[in-house]
């Protein structure tokens, strides 16, 4: 059994860090890099915190992330949103002039290549996807491939309560289309060709859509784009990416 949302016993804070951190590179005799991973909260300092701990990766996880395995009032109301993470991780790697050696993912709804794009653009390194690729293996789908043929599977949603699309049961091990289970029956409906394919279409779709994005911004490589290239549609996105409302020179909160 797993607790969501769970906790490290083994650290309550950044010297705990520290010493958990190189634990983990004793074990992986100094060879593999160590991410420490973090909901994004109090993100400014958290990442400070990672930094001076020796971390090589941070990881910073917007509210949009998740498969939704846990309670309904951490659901609702906690985390920040991933477009104001990314700009307070950056600015926390800034501070510490540590900017292209701690490298930042950023994870927590990035799921198009246009996600992808705005994400480097406001200064992360790389992005983690989830649900994106859940999805591509057949998550949350009417139907599963299995033997060569589709199957459906409305019967097994319906047994959990729920219907396809709106499925959200990935912690009960019962998943209608074997994408998240360790069931030995449940399991055989996720075909590895099946699903590679659909995987790499997925990627492929994606690095393309980024790509042609970079392109149109007159960038020769997708880690050239700044938060330059960059307009908000709304007020609130606006303050929280730190870049102008569209069609004005206006950052809310930081210029008049």
């Amino acid at each position: 059994d797993q607790r969501s949302a769970s906790r490290h016993p083994d650290w309550t804070g950044p010297d705990d860090l520290a010493i958990k951190i190189q634990e983990l590179r004793e074990i992986t005799d100094w060879n593999t890099p160590v991410y420490v991973k973090v909901g994004a909260t109090r993100t400014f300092n958290d990442v400070k915190l990672a930094v001076h701990a020796g971390a090589d990766v941070v990881v910073i996880d917007g509210m949009q992330g998740g498969t939704a395995a846990t309670q309904t009032c951490f659901i609702e109301n906690v985390g920040i949103p991933t477009l104001a993470a990314v700009r307070q991780a950056v600015d926390a790697l800034e501070d510490l002039n540590m900017k292209g050696q701690v490298q930042l993912i950023v994870s927590g709804g990035i799921r198009t290549g246009a996600d992808v794009a705005k994400a480097l653009a406001l200064g992360a390194d790389a992005v983690a996807i989830g649900q994106g690729m859940l999805m591509a293996l057949g998550c949350n789908s009417d139907s599963y491939f299995q033997n060569g043929a589709l199957h459906s599977a409305a019967a097994d949603y319906a047994a959990l309560g729920t219907s396809p699309g709106f499925c959200h049961h990935c912690h009960t091990g019962k998943c209608p289309v074997g994408v998240t289970t360790q069931d030995a029956v449940l399991e055989q409906r996720v075909q590895p060709d099946e699903g590679s394919r659909r995987v790499r279409n997925y990627l492929k779709t994606l690095n393309m859509e980024l790509t042609t994005i970079a392109r149109a911004c007159g960038k020769q490589n997708v880690h050239h784009l700044e938060p330059e290239d960059l307009v908000a549609l709304t007020v609130e996105a606006a303050a929280m990416a730190r870049v102008p409302l569209a069609g004005t020179s206006w950052i809310p909160g930081w210029n008049n």
